[in-house]
């Protein structure tokens, strides 16, 4: 699992919300525990003080060892602290912690004559019970946190493997599989952002694939409907008496033809119907051969003494209509470079379109004017026979201008 993943932000987010709410409750239970501590004792230190003040004016008797001898004394005995607040005649009190660990809650009130009655209460049991409150705050909001965290990545890991599964159907889609489709949402989950994701990206496939379909459909349809009637042209055009006007028909004509032809290959390609048949191939013969047979002068670049293990028509046939592409829409000199298991096919024109080399070859698209005109089958065809055989063709620009078509054998 990547630490920059969906799971661990949403379980970072949620870890950090909890420490967060921790923190705030936290300190507000410390802060109104200080706050119900100190009036408590305030209120202890004030009543006694009260007390002292009753017994003092009522004469009641003092013994000498009481702590009411210590508790009536003369008003520049007092601490500074507690002489500063007492200005009146009502009673103060001063929280005196020059001891951290043992604090003292002191109250004062006059009582005539210069004396002062006081009154001290210990407050360290109170400061005790609030570092135990802080433990078990402390002790609580970890555990909390022990069982938060793994839920909550629990939780996110539920959604993260609902959005990996759209990826992963998105991406089959990409690769050209248009039959994936994300699984049917749990109908307890109940429909949710996510749910909306796979529904459009399902809705997208069978749109894709709808369209497909129906693009192949009309090329087989075409190809099928202008093969009898083209059989008819042909044969008649052999009939013409020699001329100039009948060369010029005879030159449509098999334009037209291999055109119909590469329409039905296409054809056969959709339909899934190709089949390698797998011999030893020596690839640097095969390079040579297939660039002169579509009479491309061609300079081949061998590297060793390459042989594979392919399908020699269907190379064939990849490779001269790449060397075909490369000297219609390209530019001399046309470069065959052959390696192990690995066929470079390279002209010096002005390169491939950037349309082309972002979406891959389409049917009837040329790609820019520069490139020259034709029917945008040949790569087409190139890419759907390279399939077959189980080759990867690529398609890109040389630094140094020129289009490059690498196609790479499986081993």
């Amino acid at each position: 699992m990547r630490p920059g993943s969906l799971r661990w932000k949403v379980a970072a987010l949620i870890t950090l919300a909890c420490c967060a709410v921790t923190a705030v409750v936290g300190v507000l239970v410390h802060r109104m525990t200080v706050d119900r501590s100190m009036a408590l004792g305030e209120g202890r230190a004030l009543e006694a003080v009260e007390k002292v003040v009753e017994s003092y004016r009522v004469n009641a008797p003092v013994e000498e060892l009481t702590p009411w001898t210590e508790q009536i004394r003369p008003f520049e005995e007092l601490p500074e602290p507690l002489r500063v607040r007492l200005t009146g005649e009502e009673a103060v009190t001063w929280y005196d912690d020059g001891k951290p660990e043992q604090p003292w809650m002191w109250a004062a009130r006059r009582v005539g004559g210069g004396l002062v009655a006081t009154s001290a209460m210990e407050m360290g049991t109170d400061l005790l019970r609030l570092r135990a409150l802080d433990r078990a705050m402390v002790r609580a909001a970890l555990t909390a946190l022990a069982v938060v965290v793994p839920v909550s990545v629990g939780l996110a890991e539920l959604a993260n493997r609902r959005l990996r599964r759209v990826a992963v159907t998105a991406r089959r889609i990409a690769d050209g599989d248009l039959d994936a489709r994300v699984a049917a949402p749990d109908r307890r989950i109940g429909r949710d952002e996510i749910a909306d994701i796979s529904a459009a990206v399902d809705s997208m496939a069978a749109s894709l694939q709808y369209r497909l379909l129906a693009e192949q459909r009309f090329t087989a349809d075409v190809a099928h409907d202008l093969r009898t009637p083209l059989m008819g042209l042909v044969a008649a055009a052999g009939l013409l008496d020699e001329g100039e006007a009948a060369d010029l028909v005879r030159d449509r004509v098999g334009v037209l033809r291999s055109l119909v032809e590469d329409l039905l290959e296409v054809s056969r390609l959709d339909a899934g119907a190709e089949v390698a048949e797998r011999v030893r191939v020596p690839l640097a013969e095969l390079a040579e051969r297939s660039a002169a047979r579509v009479g491309v002068e061609a300079r081949v670049i061998v590297s060793g003494n390459p042989v594979a293990e392919t399908d020699p028509r269907r190379l064939d046939r990849v490779l001269a209509n790449l060397v075909l592409n490369a000297d219609r829409h390209g530019g001399q000199p046309v470069e065959i470079t052959v390696g192990d298991h690995v066929v470079e096919v390279r002209d010096h024109g002005p390169g491939f379109p950037a349309e082309l080399l972002a979406d891959g070859p389409r049917r009837f698209r040329t790609g820019a004017a520069e490139r020259g005109r034709g029917h945008g089958l040949g790569l087409t065809i190139a890419l759907g026979q390279a399939h077959v055989i189980g080759a990867v063709l690529t398609l890109a620009n040389a630094p140094d201008g020129g289009a490059v078509a690498t196609l790479r054998l499986p081993s």
